[in-house]
């Protein structure tokens, strides 16, 4: 976790002490399951309870795990100090440390998913909002990088939010699946804890029981979390490089906001540089980054081994921390975003009437032209306007062939802007809802 990409809300979730405290009640809540069912005396877990308001010492627990080398037996050492040895003598009865470890991991990324859908949310919001502003505001389309025909900066928004709106579909989906809690002993076979206990302690946390566990949580479920964070990741590079590309000079169509005393270069100091949209494009990698290795997590020896605890360790914070983030950068990106509808028009035509070649084409078809002499007819006019910038309306109208099977007023006919536009409405009520 880099604190330049991290929001504070976020970085609490990972923090030794949230994670201690989670611990704690995975524990106290076992033992008042266990006290229901008669297995330790009341009084002992009544007694854990005095520790609620403890904000425990990670510098002693890190000082205990230095001699046991075994993270949960420190803290159970040190909650024992808080509570007294007599009374914490039955807690984590029956249980194995991946109960407390995998049950805890879980309530943290469900809490990480509900910040991460609110930072989905805040992008929808904003991508909605810009997508309205500019539902009409017209613009070329771009296949490979060249002209294509034209649409909407709306319509761009627009397939934006719909992208994302199935990412949130997808986070909220990976965040029920990952929602499940074990405690059920050493290999997962409840010898020495009773099920009840893993229910108690999963409704108190929010949390399912796990259908069926071995001494840990099965890693498939990670794994989809983590697929969908990733998902999510190369949706915003998607946004972002699309802005990066209306940025550059020659294009100009669009640009991140450049805020009062910003500078661009150290070099030069008439530059504008799309900093945040390529911060966003390697903040995407980070968060792929964890996509295999959680992958790699789903194969473990028999019950269980421990090659998945080390990458989780890393993965978990840093792939929520760095999307948390990004989210909250796109957003922002977008909401303060300057749009430039003259240099859309400007740049649709650069080649004079070029993009109406399909309707064109289309009209000769319709007009009795086979599909390969109306083609030769359009391109051997179409490369004229490549070539020598001259206007593609003029010559179909200096074309003797065209002008036979179309006239002219089919020609002229042809290049109203308002055909490519017809059906946003339609579109935006399929995105948006009408």
């Amino acid at each position: 976790m880099i604190p330049r990409y991290s929001r504070p809300e976020m970085v609490a979730i990972w923090s030794p002490e949230t994670k201690f405290k989670i611990w704690y009640e995975i524990e106290a809540h076992a033992c008042d399951a266990m006290a229901d069912l008669g297995v330790i005396p009341r009084e002992n877990a009544e007694a854990v309870w005095k520790a609620k308001d403890v904000d425990f010492d990670v510098a002693r627990i890190d000082e205990i795990e230095a001699v046991t080398k075994h993270d949960v037996i420190a803290f159970l050492t040190h909650l024992a100090e808080h509570v007294g040895s007599e009374e914490a003598r039955f807690v984590h009865q029956g249980m194995t440390s991946s109960d407390v470890l995998d049950t805890c991991l879980n309530v943290q990324l469900v809490r990480a998913a509900d910040l991460l859908l609110a930072g989905v949310d805040k992008v929808l919001a904003a991508l909605k909002k810009r997508a309205y502003e500019h539902k009409d505001t017209v613009r070329v389309g771009r296949s490979h990088g060249i002209h294509a025909e034209p649409t909407t900066m709306g319509l761009t928004f627009a397939r934006f939010y719909a992208e994302m709106d199935r990412n949130k579909n997808r986070l909220e989906k990976a965040r029920w699946e990952v929602a499940t809690g074990a405690i059920s002993g050493a290999v997962g076979t409840f010898a020495n804890i009773d099920p009840a206990v893993e229910e108690h302690v999963c409704a108190k946390l929010g949390l399912r029981p796990e259908p069926i566990s071995t001494q840990v949580i099965p890693r498939d479920r990670h794994a989809m979390f983590f697929a969908t964070l990733g998902v999510i990741a190369s949706s915003i590079e998607n946004i972002a490089i699309e802005i990066r590309h209306m940025q550059r000079t020659e294009v100009l169509e669009g640009a991140e906001f450049f805020s009062m005393g910003q500078k661009g270069s150290s070099a030069m100091p008439h530059k504008k540089n799309p900093v945040l949209t390529e911060n966003l494009t390697g903040l995407a990698r980070l968060v792929r980054m964890a996509v295999i290795p959680a992958m790699e997590n789903v194969a473990l020896w028999h019950e269980r081994d421990i090659s998945h605890s080390s990458v989780e360790r890393g993965i978990g914070p840093d792939a929520t921390v760095t999307l948390d983030f990004a989210l909250h950068r796109l957003a922002g990106v977008v909401e303060k975003m300057l749009i430039f509808p003259e240099n859309m028009l400007d740049n649709m035509n650069k080649f004079p009437g070029l993009v109406m070649s399909q309707r064109v084409l289309l009209a000769l078809t319709q007009a009795g032209v086979s599909r390969e002499d109306a083609y030769t007819m359009v391109q051997r006019n179409a490369l004229k306007v490549w070539e020598e910038r001259v206007d593609f309306r003029e010559q179909l109208l200096a074309d003797a062939d065209v002008v036979a099977a179309l006239g002219e007023d089919g020609i002229n006919e042809k290049f109203d802007m308002g055909y490519h536009t017809k059906h946003v409405d339609t579109i935006f009520a399929r995105v948006f809802g009408k």
